[in-house]
Order: structure tokens, then sequence, then C-alpha cells
């Protein structure tokens, strides 16, 4: 095996790093987190560290890079209190990749691709048109990374619309129904599929 100490780590090429260290963890859930801002203007990113926090209340949370240069997905659902979560399906994935380009606050991701937005139930935020999974959250607050000054962003789930045909009677959603992609590092966006559900563990006698 290939083996890499921590002065190893620290020494190597930037993008090497960034790759190695994003993969190293394994699959991560890929999203589009939109919002929109107060004076109307739609805003889409991808985003790969949107994670469960509970479901009793329904939470969920997500990474923010530092905010030392302009984040309008942050600006927006902190002047507004909303922000919707959608799954990315392999249909989608150049154009859902492209939302990470660095735009103004000024421009919509929406008008440079083509991803659409739609709104339901009056939610202020926008939802990814075709999502197979489209969550409105509320934004609750954030915490402070000290160690790399990151922001740690806690949504409280308002909405939840899922297709029909992925949710099971007993609530569980299969994700491979609906061709959900999930990201390998920063770039590789992989289909999963379901191999088998397995029942509540128990210790053994």
């Amino acid at each position: 095996m290939k083996y890499f100490n921590s002065a190893d780590l620290n020494n190597l090429e930037k993008r090497y790093r960034a790759h190695l260290i994003n993969s190293c963890t394994g699959y991560k859930s890929a999203n589009l987190i939109a919002t929109r801002s107060e004076d109307g203007v739609e805003n889409v990113a991808v985003f790969s560290s949107v994670t469960h926090l509970g479901s009793n209340p329904p939470l969920l949370s997500f990474i923010l890079r530092p905010t030392t240069v302009p984040r309008n997905t942050y600006d927006n659902l902190k002047n507004t209190g909303y922000f919707t979560v959608n799954h990315i399906h392999a249909d989608i994935v150049s154009e859902a990749h492209h939302t990470s380009a660095k735009y103004d606050g000024t421009i919509s991701e929406f008008n440079q691709t083509q991803l659409k937005s739609e709104y339901k139930n009056e939610f202020y935020a926008p939802f990814v048109q075709k999502a197979p999974v489209q969550i409105g959250c509320k934004y609750i607050r954030d915490y402070y990374i000290e160690e790399n000054k990151c922001l740690l962003i806690i949504g409280a789930i308002e909405q939840l619309h899922c297709e029909a045909q992925l949710l099971h009677d007993d609530g569980f959603i299969q994700l491979d129904r609906a061709q959900t992609v999930a990201v390998n590092g920063l770039d590789g966006y992989a289909l999963a599929k379901l191999q088998e559900r397995l029942a509540y563990a128990k210790p053994k006698n």
C-alpha cells in the first residue's frame, strides 16, 4: 500500500493533497443547495458535505468554506433564513458540477446552466426542477470551526419532496431507483446500487 505520514501530507502539492484527502474518506452525498437573495436573485451551488444530524427534530448540516471571500449561499440563507437541498441525478451531473464556478452574487447559476428552478408551497428558496429528492430547510445557526475557519451550517427540514416510486412502506428512500449520484473526491461522480437492507442490529447472545 502507498503510505503517507503527516509530514508527507503537509509537503504535497496543493491540488494533489486536495484530491487525496477529499477522496480518502469515501463517497459523499452530491447535492445542489439553492437559495434566493433578498433582492430575488437565485443561487445554486454543488455541495458534497450535506449530512443527517437527527430525525427528531429533522435536522441536517453542511460545511461552508471560509467566508474570507464572498459566499453567496451563506449570505442568502443568513439574510432570508431559507435554503433547499436537491439531489443530483445522473442526467444533470455536468450542469450541477458547473455551479462550483465562482459567479458574482448578481448572476444566477440557473441562468448559466440548463438547471431550472421551481417554487413549491410558498417556500422562499427555489428547488431544483426534476431533482428526485428536494428538501426545504430553515436556517437555524452556524458554528465556526477554528481549525480550518469553515462553518458548520445547521438547517431544520421544513419540507420534503420525494418521487413516489423511491419511497418504501417503512419510509426508506431507495436512491438508486432515482440514479442519485455520489461524489468521489472533488470531481468524481458515481452511481450507487443498493446491495441489501439488513435488520436492526442487536447484540449477539
